[in-house]
């Protein structure tokens, strides 16, 4: 089964790219400014904006499964519109879908939030990640769409190059002490989207860490780990910030984990074990915060 993985390039799709290969997957992939490195990867320029464009990748690959793990940051044209494009068209070529989604969806008014709430999104970057939530599944009769939250790796993400620059003076800003989110690392993260993919399963899944956490322990944890102080990290609150954003989004990955052999960690294992996803039910009990 050859695979597409669009957004490729970016922390979460190159994991996947990277564990696509390691197992024997047929997989190609997607860019936006210039192609990763992969060996046995074949790379094509991809803006999902551009209908023209998507049509002739899938026709260049022929996938039979297409994992959609771009960001878009904070373009309403990529983020929302990009995955109505998408499921479109995937679904008129039944092609399988796994659309990757975020917490930011929820406003953390209702929190804990299981696979059967409704988005609620206080941001214009949350509303652009509902609308997609919702015209994909609406487009596409097989789709997973798989909720995350904080994507942590082993220094190669922005949440842990945040910390390092903060100390050194190189960014401005400070550490929300309010703003609680349940982190996930990336490998376990790609793992768990591999299994989804291959089981059949359609509908909506959390992937998340079991650990609540704020964003200034996650900070602390972090630097714990690669040996910097955590005294020198500055810390504050949303609510006394400028921008905007919800507070206390935790998802409940309990009815998704319980489907997944791969175990998705909490922050506070896995800043502390280091990389590498594990079966279910293998290392220690992670009890929610």
């Amino acid at each position: 089964m050859t695979t597409l993985i669009i957004g490729a390039t970016g922390f979460l799709g190159s994991e996947l790219v990277r564990q696509g290969r390691s197992a024997g997957r047929a997989t190609a992939a997607t860019f936006r400014s210039r192609p990763g490195n992969v060996p046995g990867v074949l790379w094509h320029h991809l803006d999902l904006r551009d209908p023209l464009q998507l049509d002739a990748v899938l026709d260049a690959v022929a996938p039979e499964l297409v994992i959609n793990a771009s960001s878009g940051e904070a373009d309403w044209a990529t983020i929302a519109d990009g995955p109505l494009r998408l499921a479109a068209t995937t679904a008129r070529r039944g092609i399988r879908l796994v659309h990757v989604s975020s917490d930011s969806v929820f406003s953390g008014a209702d929190s804990p939030y299981d696979e059967t709430a409704l988005p609620d999104p206080v941001t214009p970057y949350g509303g652009a990640k509902a609308a997609a939530e919702t015209t994909v599944r609406l487009l596409h009769p097989d789709v997973v769409v798989a909720r995350t939250s904080l994507i942590i790796g082993d220094g190669g993400s922005s949440h842990e190059r945040i910390v390092h620059e903060l100390p050194a003076g190189t960014r401005e800003g400070v550490l929300f002490r309010d703003d609680v989110r349940c982190p996930v690392h990336v490998a376990d993260l790609a793992a768990a989207l591999w299994e989804l993919a291959a089981s059949g399963a359609t509908g909506v899944f959390h992937l998340a860490g079991p650990h609540a956490v704020s964003r200034y322990e996650l900070g602390i944890l972090i630097a714990r780990r690669d040996g910097i102080d955590p005294a020198l990290l500055p810390v504050g609150r949303r609510v006394d910030s400028p921008f905007p954003g919800a507070l206390g989004v935790r998802l409940n990955s309990t009815a998704t984990q319980r489907r997944l052999r791969t175990r998705l960690r909490g922050a506070r294992e896995f800043l502390r074990t280091g990389p590498g996803p594990t079966a279910a039910g293998e290392g220690p009990d992670d009890a929610p915060a």
